[in-house]
């Protein structure tokens, strides 16, 4: 596998197993923006979530409560996506605090936002940004 994939760490001379698990492509309609159009009309938006993670006791005892459960990561999204904001990074931040306090296993939180068909000036298929924050 890729080494920025899914590595092995050192940890006091036993290994641990560290990865990602990645939700791509989360599709909400929602109403961010600075423009009174976009609270009033909405606009499609994806969100890619990237959360690196410790899994060499969920790989050994397939049991979920010693993982990530991407279920419960993507209702986080659609949550803070449903609660308007002028500024998408505003909604990034809430998504990374939000999986920070609820999954204490959860080390490192990448979010992508995109808002499709962004209403400015020029033909711009989509705009994004991107946050990530680590323990």
């Amino acid at each position: 596998m890729a080494r920025d994939f899914f590595y092995i760490c050192k940890n006091n001379s036993k290994s641990f197993f560290m990865g990602y698990i990645i939700l791509s492509n989360i599709r909400t309609y929602s109403y961010h923006g600075c423009m009174d159009e976009e609270e009033k009309i909405g606009a499609e938006f994806r969100t890619d979530l990237k959360v690196k993670t410790k899994m060499k006791k969920a790989a050994e005892t397939d049991d979920l409560k010693y993982g990530l459960d991407y279920t419960r990561l993507n209702e986080i999204v659609i949550e803070q996506m449903k609660i308007r904001s002028k500024l998408m990074e505003t909604v990034a931040n809430r998504i990374i605090n939000e999986i920070l306090k609820e999954f204490k296993i959860a080390q490192k939180v990448e979010v992508k936002i995109t808002k499709i068909n962004p209403p400015v000036g020029g033909q711009i298929e989509a705009v994004s940004v991107v946050m990530k924050k680590s323990r």
